[in-house]
């Protein structure tokens, strides 16, 4: 298998431009990645990188290799994760894939219970609140929540995810309490970093969306400086129900417009299709899927995955850390 992990390591070294970046996304030391290397230069009697202080790239013996060896290691990986699949036990390293503001939530300690009951299994939890390619940076699964994009992802229900409009209730002393949803025009909103364009806050008229521009007085990209924000009484801010609800209980923020807001959204775990035989990834979403939906439950059987097309989106969804495939 040295072959085998010789090529891995030079595809990685390859995809990712860089010796260091190839070691971290492979869990593994730069001298580990350059012996790699080096062994399989040796082999064939080539030299497979140019390597510069500042960058390092492909020889064409290197392109070549890239060229031929990629299908190989595709067929590999699958049938290593099919046989794995067959395995009683789910093992190996598992790259998840989460936005930050699911560190507020119970999300870590479900991973931590997961470990437990799967001593063989490696988590590397990667969160971040940018798009990202769950190909292209060897994800496994990735947390989201709205509508998937891509049409090559398969997606779980985790538990549906609510938005709620609140501020704190000086705020709605001071400017009034917005009757219907054009009212938040007036309004001083505290918005996600949508990356340009104009702010504007998500409802539902009549079953049919409805987007009002607002005045954003504050972007963030991650809930929670927006809600400190709102919490210091600077304006109103549209974020999961679940990351306001402990201000909302006590009453340092009071949501508005309930009856406006976007309905059947939905918290989901994404995988793409050459990645779901393995066993450690169904244990995990199972896992994930019987604790969001009813807390302490058992993890069912595993249930069958479902795809989702393209949909409209709102960029505040990213205020939990939203990451959509490219």
């Amino acid at each position: 298998m040295d072959g085998l992990e010789h090529l891995r390591t030079f595809l990685e070294v390859a995809k990712r431009g860089s010796f260091s970046r190839a070691a971290d996304m492979l869990g593994i030391s730069k001298a580990s990645v350059s012996k790699h290397v080096a062994q399989l230069e040796a082999s064939f009697s080539v030299r497979l990188f140019n390597r510069s202080t500042r960058s390092v790239t492909l020889t064409d013996a290197g392109r070549l290799l890239r060229e031929r060896s990629m299908p190989l290691m595709e067929m590999v990986e699958d049938t290593q994760n099919e046989l794995q699949a067959h395995g009683a036990r789910p093992s190996g390293r598992l790259r998840v894939a989460a936005p930050h503001g699911l560190v507020q939530t119970a999300f870590p300690g479900l991973l931590g219970e997961f470990i437990t009951l799967h001593p063989d299994v490696h988590i590397d939890l990667h969160l971040s609140n940018r798009v990202i390619d769950l190909v292209e940076e060897g994800v496994d699964v990735a947390l989201r929540v709205g509508r998937i994009g891509d049409e090559n992802l398969i997606v779980r229900k985790l538990r549906p995810m609510a938005l709620v409009l609140c501020a704190t209730p000086g705020y709605w002393t001071r400017r009034g309490v917005p009757r219907v949803p054009d009212d938040m025009r007036r309004h001083e909103v505290l918005a996600y970093s949508a990356g340009g364009g104009p702010a504007h806050l998500p409802f539902e008229i009549d079953g049919k969306p409805h987007s009002v521009p607002v005045n954003a007085r504050m972007d963030a990209n991650d809930a929670a400086a927006l809600i400190a924000a709102a919490l210091a009484g600077v304006g109103a801010v549209c974020v999961p129900t679940l990351l306001a609800q402990p201000h909302i209980d006590d009453g340092r923020l009071v949501p508005v417009l309930k009856d406006f807001m976007p309905s059947d959204l939905w918290l989901f775990a994404a995988y793409t299709q050459r990645r779901h035989n393995s066993a450690a990834l169904r244990a995990l979403l199972d896992l994930l899927e019987a604790r969001m939906q009813t807390p302490g439950a058992v993890p069912p059987k595993p249930a069958p995955a479902s795809r989702q097309r393209a949909g409209s989106q709102w960029h505040p969804f990213q205020a939990l850390g939203h990451a959509q495939a490219a």
